[in-house]
């Protein structure tokens, strides 16, 4: 349970984002601050992190030397990264940045409630890309969860609502772009360097993302003064909720709860940002597209759900010579 709690946590964390950002641009502030500020506390509180990690690692071995129990075979050190792997897990971790970037961006035209929806897309896609790179045609589950995704998604966007006359179509293509990055970063995080140490990968790829955001956006809030107003609280709020909290919670609770449930956990996202949308912001939310929501959601634990029901067992023909 306290793992499924880790993973249900880190999702609600990520369902705060959209509703921080929307009020840093109520101050004014322009997205490479926005963005810049949060990797820049994401990339200082990872490395503390990391070298609280290794600091543990190191007093472990020693007692573990100490007390005569043999160091390496009691608590193993894990290799050093080389400067390659290094730099595959920095370049793991810039589409994150560029999620980052792409939705906060879109949160601009649209509203809050409508640029989750659209990120979360991102169920399907990962879906057709995986079926494109095995080439093999998904199940008929999958297909029938991919239809009530996008049942979901038309009701939840409000396009049954106001139909299309006020939906902003840069907005919209901003959005579905950063469902986009998010499918390469789940795509290709899981496989880059799977044995390091949770907490220096964690830390890597944010230094990636972070690079990636200070060549696109020079970070000229470091030195005008910018960061030591309001900025540093936006920034420390999006950094420990965008990315420290979640990180680690899922590096913490996804081995334990399996990938299938950590999905049906981190769906708590779209709700949590749904919500504060509608009670923060006080962004206009239909019955309808609180409906959408939850076919949205519905269509993210059907396969895990499937799954996990009994299979019939052969009457009788289990004990048969």
């Amino acid at each position: 349970m306290k793992y499924a709690i880790a993973v249900f946590l880190g999702a609600v964390s990520y369902g705060i984002l959209s509703t921080i950002v929307v009020k840093a641009y109520g101050r004014g502030y322009e997205l490479g601050e926005v963005v810049g500020s949060q990797l820049l506390v994401g990339f200082v509180l990872s490395w503390l992190l990391a070298a609280v990690t290794k600091r543990n690692a190191i007093r472990k071995r020693r007692n573990a030397v100490g007390s005569g129990e043999g160091g390496r075979s009691a608590v193993p050190a894990r290799p050093a990264l080389s400067w390659k792997q290094r730099l595959l897990l920095m370049a793991a971790g810039m589409p994150t940045a560029l999620t980052g970037l792409l939705y906060y961006q879109s949160l601009r035209y649209i509203p809050n409630s409508l640029a989750i929806i659209l990120l979360f897309q991102f169920t399907w896609m990962g879906v057709l890309v995986d079926a494109v790179r095995r080439r093999k045609r998904p199940s008929n589950l999958m297909l029938i969860t991919l239809a009530v995704l996008f049942g979901g998604t038309l009701m939840a966007a409000g396009i049954l609502d106001h139909g299309l006359a006020n939906f902003d179509a840069l907005g919209a293509a901003l959005g579905l772009s950063a469902a986009v990055s998010y499918t390469m970063f789940v795509l290709f995080s899981g496989k880059a360097v799977p044995s390091a140490e949770p907490a220096y990968r964690s830390a890597w790829m944010i230094t990636g993302g972070l690079i990636l955001v200070f060549v696109l956006f020079p970070p000229a809030f470091l030195f005008n003064g910018l960061i030591w107003g309001p900025l540093l609280l936006f920034g420390f709020l999006l950094g420990l909720f965008g990315a420290f909290i979640p990180p680690v919670l899922f590096a913490a609770g996804v081995p334990h709860v399996g990938e299938g449930m950590a999905a049906v956990l981190g769906a708590s996202e779209l709700p949590v940002a749904v919500m504060l949308s509608a009670v923060v912001l006080h962004e206009s939310v239909s019955v309808l597209q609180w409906a959408g929501v939850v076919l949205v959601l519905l269509g993210v634990a059907m396969p895990e759900v499937v799954r996990r029901l009994p299979h019939s067992r052969p009457k009788g023909g289990a004990h048969r010579a």
